[in-house]
């Protein structure tokens, strides 16, 4: 493609100048009269913009811009500026041939004769969409990283104060402390290597087990589908099932010789809602009295706390061994990453 020009015999430096602009193929550089017209269209605003310079020679370089910046006179206010300034920059989104948008860094510049008179404009602009999607992303990251390390402080403190309140020594404080903090801690490294988007339910019952060393063990029974947890889901899951093996180690199905622990989910429709049931079972453990506890410990309160938060989630004190029955919507656990949802084609 070449830049059209005035009639007649082109001189040696109009074409040296020609070349220099055809080669700047990452930019649109475009020349307009005075109405706004185009009379030239380089290789770079065919690469960026997608119509072929004989098919916009003549045409209202407007073409590119918004309807809603159309509507709103933004090419007219660019000249303006670049007439009364010298030059009009702007960041904006434009259109391409093919209708889609991208997002564009630009200067409207008033375009002078020999003579200093002004001829017409010269518009020159790059596709900076990538640029723009990668601060919106690191935005969106700064974001969720301060949001997640409020949670966290605010998990940690509410571990710290109620071990240290429902702790009979000091000693029984700094275990109960450094297991459950181990064991969120656990959960955090099983969302990095997933990059923080999910984990599956599966996954987190085996960090668990491995977290008080009881991986491996023939006692723990666990089944299900392949379930995906958010984030929260995840790091709250892993909570709850530290504290119900750790009371099975030390008083429940896992405390003596024969008693064992069945781990179940499946998903379900409830009331047309997908829903994941889970139920955790204790057998053949140490006969605990049917009646709930006058006092329920932190473990207790954590463990119903942290799934109602999702959905239904009840503990049954039963003959044979402790019972937690939580039924959640997937819709609730299964929250999709933010950062995933950046619009690329639309501003």
């Amino acid at each position: 493609m070449k830049i059209a020009n005035d009639a007649g015999p082109i001189s040696s430096r109009e074409r040296f100048l020609e070349a220099i602009v055809q080669s700047a193929i990452d930019y649109a550089i475009i020349s307009m009269d005075l109405d706004g017209l185009v009379t030239s269209w380089n290789e770079g605003a065919f690469n960026i913009l997608g119509w072929k310079a004989e098919d916009m020679i003549g045409k209202p370089a407007t073409i590119f811009f918004t309807q809603e910046d159309r509507e709103s006179g933004i090419p007219q206010k660019e000249m303006t500026a670049a007439l009364n300034r010298g030059r009009g920059s702007d960041e904006r989104w434009h259109l391409r041939a093919d209708g889609t948008m991208f997002w564009a860094s630009g200067e409207m510049m008033a375009l002078y004769a020999s003579d200093e008179q002004i001829i017409g404009f010269i518009k020159i602009l790059r596709d900076r969409t990538q640029e723009r999607e990668r601060a919106e992303r690191e935005r969106l990251l700064m974001h969720e990283l301060g949001h997640r390390m409020k949670n966290t402080l605010s998990v940690v403190q509410a571990i710290v104060t109620q071990s240290l309140r429902n702790a009979v020594s000091l000693d029984d404080a700094a275990e109960k402390l450094q297991l459950r903090i181990a064991a969120y801690a656990k959960a955090h490294d099983i969302l990095l290597q997933k990059d923080w988007v999910s984990a599956t339910l599966a996954d987190v019952v085996e960090a668990t087990k491995m977290n008080i060393g009881l991986d491996g063990s023939t006692r723990i029974l666990s089944s299900g589908p392949d379930i995906q947890l958010g984030p929260q889901a995840a790091l709250s899951f892993s909570m709850v099932f530290h504290e119900l093996l750790t009371n099975a180690s030390k008083y429940g199905a896992l405390s003596n010789a024969q008693g064992r622990v069945e781990v179940k989910w499946n998903v379900e429709r409830r009331d047309d809602v997908e829903t994941l049931v889970a139920c955790w079972r204790e057998i053949d453990g140490p006969p605990i009295p049917s009646a709930e506890p006058d006092r329920k410990g932190f473990g207790s309160r954590l463990i119903v706390s942290s799934l109602q938060a999702f959905g239904e989630a009840n503990i049954s004190y039963r003959p044979e061994g402790l019972t937690l029955l939580a039924e959640l919507p997937l819709s609730k656990i299964q929250v999709q990453n933010d950062l995933s949802a950046i619009d690329k084609s639309s501003p």
